[in-house]
C-alpha cells in the first residue's frame, strides 16, 4: 500500500493495511512524508515504513519516463534547495501584506504557465507545473520495485502515478502486478494544497494520465463513485468502501451502551502526557491543552490498554454538557463557528481532539475563544489510537461537524460522522448535502446553516434538551450501525483483491 503522508492520523489507511494483513495478505504500507529518517513499526501483522521525502537523491534509475521529452525522475529540474528561493523564503517568513501582494502579482504568470504547458504537453504538463510530484517517485519507486508486490493499493491521488509506473516496470520484466486506486476525494472539488494557480490543473492532468492504469478503483461514497465514472469514463463502477470505524471487541461505555475502540496491537499515536497549558499570543491566553507531538507505539504497547475517557481528560463532571470535534483543523472545517456559538450556550464545554494541540491554527482558534470569553470552556486534546477513538468520544454529549460549503464536503459521509455514530453521539452537522440528508433521514441529530453561529447554537440546544430522542436512531432493527463498520467495508476490499488476483480460466478451444 502507498500513501503520501506519515500514516499516523490517517485512519482509513491504517485500517485498510491492518485488515488486509488480518485477512492473510502480506502487507507493507509505505508512507512518504517530511520526516528526518525512515521510520518503521508494525500495525498488527502489517509492516509500516515511512520514507523521508527530503532524503538525499538516489542514483538515476535505469527506467525513465519516455515519450515526451519532459523531465522524468532521472532528469530532475533545477530547483532551489528546499524547493524555495531566498526571496520567496523571506516573503513567506514575513507573511502579511507583502506575501499577499507577491502571490497576487504572480497569478498572471502562473495562468500563462498553465496555458503554455497544457498546450505543449497535455495531461503530462504536471511535469513542469508541479515537478515536486517526482519526489514521491524518487523516494518510493525503488522501494516498491524491491518489494516485488503482486498488488499495489495506491491511496489518494499523489501515489497513483508512483503505483502506475511501478506496475509498468514490473510488467516490462514479465511480472503481473495489479493496481487498485483508492480515491479519497473528488480532486476537481479539492482545496489546493498550495497557493498557486498551477496546483489544481497539474494534479488533474496527473490523475487523468494514470487513472487508466488502474485495474480497479475504490472510493469513499456512492456520489463520488458516480463522479469518477463520469470524469474518467471508467469501465467499471468503483467499489465503495466507507470510512467506518473498527467495531471488534467493543467495550461498554460509561452510559452502559457499546462503542468501538479496543486496541489489540501497536499503532502510531500522539503523545498523551499532560503538558503545561499552552500560551496563545499576546496576553498569555491560556486554554486546557493536553499532549503534543507524534510518536509510534512499539508492538504490544497499546494491546489491551483501556481507552481513555474524554470527559475525564477535560476534567468535567458527568452532568456538564460537552460538545466534541475530532479531526483535522482548518478554516473550512468550521470550528470558528462553534467557538462563536459558545457564548450563546452558557455552561457548555467544547473538546477539540486534534493531531497537534500546539499547531498554529489550533492556537488561533483558542485565541478566538479567549476574545469571546469562553477559553475556560475549550479543551484541546491529542489523537488517540483509532481503535480507541470511538470509546474515547462516547462520554461527550454531541458530536460536531461544522463544515463550510465546499464541493468535497457535499458528497460523502466523512470518517468522524461514523465515529460519532458508533459512539452513540447525537450529531450536529452543517447543511452540507450528503451528511445533512442522512441526519434528517435517520433522526440522529440536527442540521444548521453552515457558518451561522446562532443556528448552530439552536441545533445544540435542541439536542441537549432531549438527547435520548436522537440516540434512539442507533437502536432497534432499523439502526444503520451494522453496515457502518470497518469490518463490513474490509470484506469488500478482500473480495476485490481476490477477484483481481484470481487467474481467469483460459477459454475452451
Amino acid at each position: 500500500m502507498l500513501v503520501d503522508n506519515a500514516v499516523e492520523g490517517d485512519s482509513r489507511v491504517q485500517k485498510a493495511a491492518r485488515s488486509a494483513a488480518d485477512a492473510g495478505w502480506d502487507v507493507t504500507l509505505l508512507g512518504c512524508a517530511r520526516v528526518d529518517a525512515e521510520r518503521r513499526w508494525r500495525l498488527g501483522d502489517a509492516e509500516v515504513r515511512v520514507l523521508p521525502l527530503d532524503a538525499p537523491r538516489a542514483p538515476r534509475p535505469a527506467v525513465g519516463d519516455p515519450g515526451d521529452g519532459a523531465p522524468g525522475p532521472r532528469d530532475g529540474l533545477p530547483r532551489p534547495v528546499g524547493g524555495m528561493s531566498g526571496l520567496r523564503r523571506r516573503l513567506v517568513a514575513r507573511g502579511g501584506l507583502p506575501l499577499r501582494a507577491a502571490r497576487l502579482a504572480r497569478r498572471p504568470v502562473e495562468h500563462a504557465q498553465v496555458r503554455y504547458w497544457a498546450a505543449r504537453l497535455g495531461d503530462r504538463a504536471w511535469r513542469r507545473l508541479e515537478p515536486g510530484l517526482w519526489d514521491y517517485e524518487r523516494v518510493a519507486g525503488p522501494v516498491v520495485d524491491a518489494l516485488r508486490p503482486d498488488l499495489i493499493h495506491a491511496h489518494d491521488f499523489r501515489m497513483l502515478g508512483v503505483a502506475a509506473r511501478a506496475v509498468d516496470r514490473a510488467r516490462a520484466r514479465g511480472r503481473a502486478v495489479k493496481l487498485v486506486w483508492d480515491a479519497h476525494e473528488w480532486l476537481p472539488g479539492a482545496r489546493p494544497r498550495r497557493d498557486n494557480a498551477r496546483w489544481l490543473p497539474a494534479h488533474l492532468g496527473y490523475v487523468r494520465e494514470y487513472v487508466g492504469h488502474a485495474d480497479a478503483v475504490v472510493t469513499v461514497s456512492d456520489t463520488l463513485a458516480d463522479l469518477l465514472v463520469r470524469d474518467h469514463a471508467l469501465p467499471d463502477r468503483p467499489t465503495v468502501v466507507l470510512n467506518a470505524p473498527v467495531t471488534a471487541a467493543e467495550p461498554a461505555t460509561a452510559a452502559g451502551s457499546v462503542a468501538a475502540g479496543s486496541v489489540t496491537a501497536a499503532e502510531p499515536v500522539t503523545a498523551a502526557e499532560p503538558v503545561a497549558a499552552a500560551e496563545f499570543g499576546p496576553g498569555a491566553v491560556r486554554a486546557s491543552v493536553t499532549g503534543t507531538g507524534s510518536v509510534p507505539v512499539d508492538a504490544g504497547e497499546a494491546g489491551g490498554r483501556e481507552a481513555p475517557d474524554l470527559r475525564a481528560r477535560c476534567g468535567l463532571a458527568a452532568g456538564t454538557p460537552l460538545l466534541v470535534y475530532s479531526g483535522a483543523m482548518a478554516v473550512q472545517r468550521g470550528v470558528d463557528t462553534v467557538v462563536e456559538a459558545l457564548p450563546r450556550l452558557p455552561g457548555v464545554h467544547l473538546a477539540l481532539v486534534v493531531a497537534d494541540p500546539a499547531a498554529a491554527y489550533v492556537r488561533q482558534v483558542v485565541a478566538r475563544a479567549a476574545r469571546h470569553g469562553v477559553a475556560d470552556r475549550v479543551h484541546v486534546l491529542p489523537y488517540v489510537p483509532h481503535r480507541q477513538l470511538v470509546a474515547f468520544l462516547a462520554t461527550a454529549d454531541v458530536g460536531l461537524i461544522p463544515l463550510h460549503h465546499w464541493p468535497n464536503h457535499e458528497i460523502a459521509l466523512i470518517t468522524k460522522f461514523f465515529e460519532y455514530a458508533h459512539a452513540r453521539l447525537p450529531i450536529v452537522v452543517s447543511d452540507v448535502r450528503t451528511m445533512a440528508d442522512t441526519v434528517r433521514a435517520t433522526g440522529q441529530g440536527e442540521v444548521f446553516r453552515a457558518r451561522d453561529a446562532a443556528d448552530l447554537a439552536r441545533a445544540v440546544r435542541a439536542v441537549l434538551a432531549d438527547p435520548a430522542r436522537y440516540r434512539a436512531a442507533y437502536d432497534g432493527p432499523d439502526s444503520p450501525l451494522s453496515t457502518w463498520t470497518w469490518e463490513a467495508q474490509a470484506a469488500r476490499l478482500t473480495t476485490l483483491y481476490h477477484h483481481l488476483l484470481t487467474p481467469t480460466p483460459a477459454p475452451l478451444p
